[in-house]
């Protein structure tokens, strides 16, 4: 491991930056601001030295979170369509990581979507994190009194909508497979048999490409739109994948890359975010992971 602090928390910070982003390219950006800020400090010698170089650097990348999110949030205002976090690759190390593999899930992405900034930091660096309330009360520039108060409605907001899903990671991958036998040939039974009655499929495709403008809920919809699709275009390429320490799947549609990450409930999918925008998935290069994956 480095000896220098930012070097040795790099991956934390991208993390605490991304969960509070949902953007992968703004957290790098962010990350790169911190340590811009790092480099600097350390630079003019400063006489009074970081006692706790994590807590430090915590503390900007959540303030330098927080200034990007206010930016992001007025341009998500004139998004068009249903603006969805940018998907990652995950190893299966974060998967087994149950708490880290949920945190970062689209599903829970999606979720601190609604949450205000404030809210949303407190959230990420308690729940996630497990930051002590006054190094959150230094970062955020409230008071510790104040961010317990956050952290309790935070909490009861994202549990009334986070959906819940299985952490087996078998049962997950089957029903992946399950989902795959189907779309593949269009059998739309078998799509009814692994899709949960009250699925929700949700689409982003930023203007850029063709999505659907708002979410799709039933089975019945969901399997037929589907169905559709694949008897549309033949040539649909399909391949399993884990993203953001979820199960997820990999298409390519006459050459239009898209990323469709689940959520797994009691062995059927009960839901569906569908990223098509190409600017949200230049990192996966899901032609490669395609061609890879066979």
């Amino acid at each position: 491991m480095s000896d220098d602090p930012f070097v040795a928390h790099r991956s934390l910070l991208f993390t605490v930056a991304y969960e509070m982003l949902g953007s992968a390219a703004d957290a790098e950006d962010v990350v790169q601001e911190t340590w811009l800020r790092w480099a600097a400090r350390d630079e003019r010698s400063d006489p009074d030295p970081v006692r706790d170089p994590r807590a430090y650097l915590v503390r900007i990348v959540t303030r330098q979170s927080l200034n990007r999110l206010r930016t992001l949030a007025r341009r998500r205002e004139d998004y068009v369509g249903e603006w969805l976090p940018e998907p990652l690759l995950t190893a299966p190390d974060v998967a087994d990581d149950v708490e880290l593999a949920e945190s970062v899930s689209i599903a829970m992405l999606t979720v601190l979507e609604t949450l205000g900034p404030t809210e949303r930091a407190v959230f990420v660096l308690r729940e996630v994190f497990d930051t002590p309330y006054d190094e959150i009360a230094t970062a955020v520039e409230r008071t510790p009194a104040a961010v317990r108060q956050i952290a309790h409605r935070a909490r009861e907001h994202v549990a009334a909508r986070r959906p819940r899903q299985d952490v087996d990671r078998a049962e997950q991958e089957a029903a992946v497979e399950q989902f795959l036998a189907a779309v593949r040939t269009g059998d739309l039974q078998g799509l009814l048999d692994v899709l949960a009655p009250e699925v929700v499929l949700r689409s982003d495709g930023g203007g850029v490409v063709t999505a659907l403008p708002r979410p799709v809920t039933g089975a019945e919809k969901v399997a037929r739109m589907l169905a559709m699709i694949v008897s549309s275009v033949p040539t649909a390429r399909f391949a399993p994948a884990r993203l953001n320490g979820g199960p997820a799947v990999l298409v390519d549609i006459d050459g239009e890359p898209t990323a469709v990450s689940m959520v797994v409930e009691d062995g059927r999918i009960s839901r569906l975010y569908s990223i098509r925008n190409p600017h949200k998935l230049t990192r996966l290069d899901v032609e490669a992971e395609l061609s890879r994956r066979g």
